[in-house]
């Protein structure tokens, strides 16, 4: 069984694990309920919305996928990919080194691409949680790989992960890519390099190059900008004019990622303060009113959560807990970027995981699972002015939640993994100050060495008289 996993000798070799090596027993009674947990997950994301249903269904989506498709094929005919409209009326955001990566799915029959993508990301769902538990200390082992197949199908109902799989993102691959950077040991010569290829793809990624440098990981931040430099250059090869668009216009022309930036789909720092300030909506589908806040307020805020989230992860990783703080800065990637829409909140898998590691050794913590996983849930709503069923909490009505609470839900629940963060690493700071051995001065020790008498060798002794 040892061999029945070919990837396990490679997720092992992420360097050196702070908190040693372990392998934890998912005894029996976890594993039932681990099974249990993924069928219901089946169950519910094929019957809260049927699969097939036309333009909500999980397997009728794959808009996105179609647009990077669509992207690879203007490559492939050298046709304008910036300033002309893309499939299902959308335009093309991402650099142009995105549509190099893309290309091989450019070649596979048509619909056929969509299904075997949506298997990449759930194979990559499977490979993420399996490397959350190295980073957390387990060895991968058959036995370990089950598990983290059980709680990726369990995850296949957490909103940000339906949502990706039903429009065919890529944020999943992502997260992977950048997950396995961070968790390679700090004198990889390697790390770096997968958080520069995710930051060329899609720039949101680049945010932890901050992280690197925040722990004052100089290689790994010089490495990461090397190769996003790299993939700049890579596509100005192969696409001059349209790189010369891309990165002089286009990068930074916000209304090509999407209408509305105050939309709830918007969980950004800056879509949640926009609807603050405008308020409610007169009914449930006429649209938000006000407009995006002033940018000297949002960089403000934004500027205050990054150094708090900061502080909060170097503590975090000062104290052994890597894969948390990993975990924090991917979130907070996502609060502090103009646009991030629900599927970019992926990184909260990484969070379930943590819970489940803990509920190992305390079972209070199945109790934040649960709740997370309930509140995360793409729980469908239907509106009777609206043929198609809204997903996620925070499309429901105020009906029992405040709408200023329910319509920025998923910066409330970054609001308090952050603050629990801040416990854990805090109490993980002084449990180190305690363990560390005092600290005794190079003087106290020749003081105590002099007055201690020191008794003359076995040899030197006087016989006893006689």
């Amino acid at each position: 069984m040892r061999g029945a996993f070919p990837l396990a000798p490679a997720l092992n070799s992420f360097g050196p694990i702070e908190s040693g090596s372990r392998r934890f027993q998912f005894q029996w009674p976890t594993q039932l309920f681990l099974v249990v947990w993924a069928v219901v997950s089946v169950v519910l994301v094929l019957t809260t919305v049927p699969a097939f249903m036309p333009k909500a269904g999980l397997l009728w989506g794959s808009d996105d996928f179609d647009v990077y498709r669509d992207g690879a094929f203007h490559l492939m005919a050298q046709r304008p990919l910036y300033t002309e409209i893309l499939m299902h009326e959308h335009l093309y955001t991402y650099t142009p080194f995105s549509t190099i990566t893309f290309v091989p799915f450019g070649l596979l029959p048509h619909r056929t691409d969509g299904y075997i993508w949506m298997a990449t990301n759930v194979v990559a769902l499977v490979v993420i949680v399996a490397v959350c538990f190295r980073m957390l200390g387990h060895r991968i082992t058959p036995h370990l790989v089950w598990i983290s197949a059980l709680l990726a199908i369990a995850f296949t109902f957490l909103e940000p992960v339906r949502t990706t799989l039903f429009y065919g993102q890529i944020n999943l691959v992502l997260m992977l890519v950048v997950l396995c950077d961070t968790a390679q040991g700090e004198r990889s010569r390697f790390k770096g390099i997968g958080v520069g290829i995710a930051a060329g793809i899609k720039l949101t990624p680049a945010y932890f190059i901050l992280y690197y440098l925040t722990l004052r990981q100089w290689r790994p931040a010089a490495v990461s900008v090397a190769t996003i430099a790299a993939t700049v250059a890579l596509g100005w090869i192969v696409l001059p004019e349209d790189s010369r668009q891309y990165w002089t216009r286009a990068v930074f022309d916000s209304d090509r990622v999407g209408g509305d930036s105050l939309h709830p789909a918007n969980q950004s720092l800056r879509g949640a303060i926009g609807r603050l300030i405008g308020g409610p909506p007169p009914s449930a589908v006429a649209p938000l009113p006000g407009q995006a806040p002033p940018t000297w307020l949002w960089l403000l805020i934004v500027a205050c959560v990054v150094v708090v989230s900061m502080a909060i992860t170097v503590l975090l990783y000062r104290g052994g807990e890597r894969l948390l703080a990993v975990t924090v800065t991917g979130l907070t990637a996502a609060v502090v970027s103009p646009f991030s829409w629900t599927h970019h909140w992926v990184w909260f898998v990484p969070v379930i995981v943590y819970c489940v590691h803990r509920a190992l050794t305390n079972r209070w913590w199945w109790l934040v699972a649960a709740v997370s996983f309930a509140a995360l849930g793409a729980w469908p709503y239907r509106f009777p002015v609206d043929p198609l069923p809204r997903i996620g909490f925070y499309l429901f009505p105020d009906t029992w939640v405040p709408w200023d609470a329910i319509v920025n839900l998923y910066l409330l629940l970054y609001a308090v993994i952050l603050i629990g963060a801040a416990v854990i690493a805090i109490r993980a700071t002084l449990k180190r100050r305690h363990a560390a051995p005092p600290m005794v001065s190079p003087m106290a020790t020749v003081v105590k060495t002099v007055k201690e008498p020191t008794a003359p060798p076995p040899q030197c002794r006087q016989a006893p008289v006689s």
